[in-house]
């Protein structure tokens, strides 16, 4: 067994859905012949263990926007852009991106003359535009509020009425491109102009898993009933430019929900994609197989023909998948059991690393609870002495050196709520934003002074968090000890259902993770501007919201983190929350696989695929 300690590594999705395993095509991936790694004759295979299951092709709406989404698309499709291990933007190979104007701002993207959809069409025009417009939510005439009733228990926006338009998405770049794009004759070229400058211009499209999103010419087929490729692409261009309410409204209906599945789907149209890799076979809840797509022209090469991903919520099942030669590399959730029982494994490599994800607890500002200014009349004070006198009470520094200390002996108490140890801004951010001095940890003496202060005896706080996960279950049972010495009413609202609660005002305090998809500055701006997609705690503050403004135009890196820092000061008195620990990750892989990486953002340790090989 090889052991490694990574200080930046891969990271995983917060919570584990717990799926059953199963034995997919391709054997132990250690014998010979057919469908076993390496052998004359035969093809190189590899098996990837993962904890989620795939359910969308569309990484932007509520519903797809996972990475056990994402992992799949990057395989499938090409991009403008994508991150390395070191965090470092590199050129994708579906073409180039170029600022030609900074005053108004201008970014031309130009496609690769290679640059084919899987079916013969081009990518092109139609493909890009498709993908900004339904970020900027410019062409919806229904807002996320008007359709919150209309959404499944899985999240999904259902079907909506005729002429109502809404795209289940949201950029605050794409926004700022208010006309439509200038578009070559040929449709290979396309500029768009922003209303102002934007800090991340260069990732605001065709950026990783999310690629260059759906194909065009395949929804303009579900939603209109066009089957000519090139009409299709026109017919989509024009609904845009001419805002056709009619033909947006069934795209809109089927690029929200028109390309999830949880099984190999019958349409094949489902499947066209841009990159090397094809969709073979997908049994739910079971595996997902991934072949060398002989039809690929483009210019990346693989290494290993099939790769078939495992579904398993399991870490110590899939621990033991690896020793049985089932599964050839993983990416579990750490537990002090799963790192002593990976280290025992002969032939593996074992790397342990800070991942994407991050752990926090934030609090609800809006429904009526101890933490709402409503239930005191209205008094914005005394209802944040109550939220700082809670977050006063989270034991820090015990759950590190309790929880994650075992598990990576690096590991550090976060605190920004916007950036990574390590990354250039977080040691000036942190200087400046208070956390550390306001919130220390476990100061159940101060949080009881500041409830004296307050007026406020024995407030109740109902506390969400996942409670099939062992680690978050131990976390909330340290916080809850801490609270009541302090003086709090703790209940349990532990939930497995906790991800579709989340906002709905039945909870007070809750624990759960980010996970980073890009580095991008204004990225934090969905989580603490008013009424953006995941502020889910209902927090409001018109300095906030004027900080992202400017931030959203700064190109400069000083400023970006003076602006940052100022978010952040505020996000601390006020009592947003608090940050804890990046999540703690393994990687862990037969020594018959070469070249495996990760990285801290999405699609972690899938990022350079094309590096594998197995012998």
């Amino acid at each position: 067994m090889n052991k490694r300690y990574l200080g930046i590594g891969a990271g995983l999705a917060a919570a584990a859905m717990v799926l059953s395993a199963c034995t997919p095509p391709g054997g132990d991936g250690g014998g010979d012949g057919e469908g076993e790694g390496g052998g004359e004759g035969g093809s190189s295979v590899l098996n990837v263990g993962w904890n989620e299951a795939f359910r969308s092709m569309n990484t932007e709406t509520t519903n797809g926007n996972a990475v056990a989404n994402a992992i799949v698309t990057y395989l499938m499709n090409e991009n403008f852009k994508y991150y390395d291990d070191n965090l470092e933007l590199q050129d994708g190979n579906l073409g180039t991106v170029e600022q030609v104007s900074e005053d108004p701002l201008q970014v031309k993207y130009t496609f690769a003359d290679d640059a084919t959809w899987s079916d013969g069409t081009p990518v092109d025009a139609a493909d890009i535009v498709l993908h900004w417009a339904a970020k900027s939510q410019k062409y919806n005439t229904e807002s996320a509020e008007d359709v919150a009733e209309d959404r499944d228990d899985e999240g999904e926006v259902t079907e909506q009425d005729e002429g109502s338009v809404f795209f289940d998405s949201a950029s605050p770049g794409s926004a700022l491109i208010e006309e439509f794009p200038e578009i070559s004759e040929d449709g290979s070229e396309v500029t768009f102009t922003y209303s102002r400058p934007f800090a991340d211009w260069e990732i605001e499209l065709g950026l990783g898993a999310d690629g260059i999103g759906l194909p065009a010419h395949i929804v303009a087929k579900q939603a209109l009933g066009e089957e000519d490729p090139a009409a299709a692409k026109q017919a989509v261009l024009d609904a845009f430019e001419g805002e056709d309410s009619e033909a947006l409204s069934e795209i809109a209906n089927t690029w929200n929900t028109g390309f999830n599945f949880t099984s190999m789907p019958e349409d094949e149209d489902l499947l066209v994609h841009t990159g090397p890799y094809k969709m073979t076979d997908f049994a739910e809840g079971q595996y997902l197989t991934l072949e060398a797509d002989e039809n690929y022209t483009g210019p990346t090469e693989v290494g290993v023909d099939q790769v078939t991903y495992r579904i398993n919520g399991d870490p110590m099942a899939s621990v033991q998948a690896v020793e049985n030669g089932e599964m050839d590399l993983i990416q579990p959730q750490s537990t002090s059991d799963v790192l002593s029982a990976a280290e025992e494994l002969e032939g593996v490599t074992v790397e342990t690393e800070d991942g994407a994800t991050y752990e926090h607890v934030d609090l609800m500002f809006d429904n009526g609870g101890p933490f709402d200014p409503e239930s005191y009349g209205g008094d914005e004070e005394t209802a944040k002495l109550v939220r700082q006198a809670f977050l006063k009470t989270v034991p820090r520094e015990q759950i590190i050196d309790t929880l994650i200390t075992p598990l990576n002996p690096e590991a550090q108490i976060r605190n920004s709520y916007t950036m990574v140890a390590g990354s250039p801004m977080y040691d000036g951010i942190v200087e400046a934003n208070g956390m550390e001095e306001q919130y220390p940890g476990a100061d159940v003496e101060g949080a009881a002074e500041l409830l004296e202060e307050a007026g406020v005896d024995s407030p109740t706080v109902r506390f969400l968090y996942d409670d099939t996960n062992s680690r978050r279950e131990q976390q909330f049972t340290l916080i809850q000890e801490q609270a009541e010495e302090a003086g709090f009413d703790i209940v349990n609202e532990g939930d497995v259902n906790w991800g579709s609660r989340m906002g709905d005002g039945t909870y007070d305090a809750s624990l759960f993770g980010w996970q980073s998809t890009t580095t991008g500055v204004t990225e934090s701006d969905a989580n603490f501007r008013t009424d953006q997609q995941n502020n889910f705690g209902g927090f409001s503050n018109e300095e906030v919201d004027g900080l992202y403004d400017e931030l959203q135009v700064e190109t400069d890196p000083a400023q970006q983190e003076e602006i940052l820092a100022e978010v952040e000061a505020i996000l601390v008195e006020e009592a947003f929350g608090v940050t804890l620990f990046q999540h703690p990750e393994l990687t862990i892989y037969s020594d018959r696989v070469q070249n495996v990486s990760s990285t801290t953002v999405s699609p972690t340790m899938f990022w350079n695929y094309w590096d594998w090989q197995v012998s």
